[in-house]
C-alpha cells in the first residue's frame, strides 16, 4: 500500500489522503487501473470525523478500490461555494494523475456522511451549476463524480433541516435565499450521478426525511438509486462496528451493500 498526501486547492487549507493499491506483477493476472472512491466525512462542516474517514477507507480499500479522504473547508471557510471548489479541485486532481495512481478515471464515486453527505451530494448534483463555474474551470466536467455512496446525509431546507450544516455552508440563517439554496433535493436534475443512500429511521440529528426527499427528487429525474432504511440506531454511525464505538450489525450491513452495488455498476469485483 502507498499512501499519499496533498493539498488539491491551492485557494484552501483542504488536505487529501489517498491509500492506494500498487500494481503487483509476481502473478500473471494481475490488476492495474482500479475504481476508487473519495470520502467525505462528517461533522456539521464544523471538524471532520476520525471514525467516518479511515475505517471507511479501508472498508473500501481491502475490496480493491484506490481511496482517498477529502478533509475540506469548515466554518466560516466552508462557505461561498468554498467546500464545492475543494471537491471539484480533488476529484480532478485524481483524473488528472489517473495513470500515476492507476485509477479508472470514468469509475469514480463520492462517499460522504452526515454534513459529509451533504458535500459529497453537492458535489454530485451541483458539479455545473453556474456558481460554481465562476469559481473553478471544470474543464468540461471533469469534476463530476459517476456515482455517490450517501450515509445519513444533510439534504434539505426547511422543516426538517440539519441547520448547523446549512448555517455553515450558506453563511446565512434559516429562512434566507442563501440558506435555502444549499437544500439539494431541489437541485437534481438529470445530470445527476446514480446514489446509494442509507438512513435509520430513529436518527435524531439529522432526520430521515432528508433522505426521503432526496429520493424522491431522484426518481422524479429518472436517476438510478438504491436505499436501505434501517429502523433503528442514531446518528454519525460509520461503517456501525464496535471499532468506531456504534456496534449495530443489522445496520451495518450497509457495507457489503453498498460493495455490490458499486461492483455491479462499475463491473469490478474482488
Amino acid at each position: 500500500m502507498q499512501k499519499i498526501e496533498l493539498f488539491p486547492n491551492p485557494g484552501s487549507k483542504a488536505r487529501m489522503v489517498g491509500y492506494l493499491h500498487q500494481t503487483l506483477t509476481e502473478m500473471e493476472e494481475h490488476r492495474t487501473k482500479r475504481p476508487c472512491v473519495l470520502i467525505f466525512p462528517g461533522g456539521g462542516y464544523e471538524f471532520l470525523s476520525e471514525r467516518e474517514a479511515d475505517p471507511v477507507a479501508f472498508s473500501f480499500f481491502q475490496k480493491g478500490y484506490q481511496v482517498f479522504i477529502l478533509y475540506y473547508s469548515l466554518c466560516e471557510d466552508a462557505r461561498d461555494m468554498q467546500v464545492l471548489v475543494d471537491a471539484s479541485s480533488a476529484i480532478m486532481t485524481i483524473r488528472n494523475h489517473s495513470d500515476e495512481w492507476n485509477v479508472r478515471e470514468d469509475q469514480i464515486a463520492v462517499c460522504g456522511f452526515s454534513a459529509g453527505g451533504h458535500a459529497a451530494a453537492s458535489l454530485g448534483i451541483l458539479w455545473n451549476h453556474p456558481r460554481l463555474l465562476e469559481k473553478i474551470n471544470t474543464y468540461g466536467g471533469k469534476n463530476r463524480p459517476d456515482a455517490m455512496i450517501l450515509c445519513y446525509p444533510v439534504i434539505t431546507a426547511g422543516e426538517f433541516a440539519h441547520q448547523g450544516s446549512l448555517k455553515w455552508i450558506s453563511g446565512s440563517e434559516q429562512g434566507t435565499e442563501e440558506n435555502e439554496f444549499w437544500a439539494l433535493d431541489r437541485h437534481v436534475d438529470s445530470t445527476t450521478p446514480p446514489a446509494f443512500v442509507w438512513h435509520t429511521v430513529e436518527d435524531d440529528c439529522v432526520p430521515v426525511e432528508n433522505t426521503l426527499f432526496l429520493l424522491n427528487a431522484l426518481r422524479k429525474n429518472g436517476i438510478s438509486f438504491e436505499c436501505h432504511l434501517y429502523p433503528h440506531g442514531g446518528h454519525g454511525m460509520s461503517i456501525c462496528t464496535q471499532e468506531v464505538g456504534s456496534p449495530n450489525p443489522h445496520a451495518g450491513t450497509w457495507v457489503p451493500l453498498c460493495l455490490q452495488w458499486l461492483e455491479e455498476l462499475f463491473q469490478f469485483a474482488e
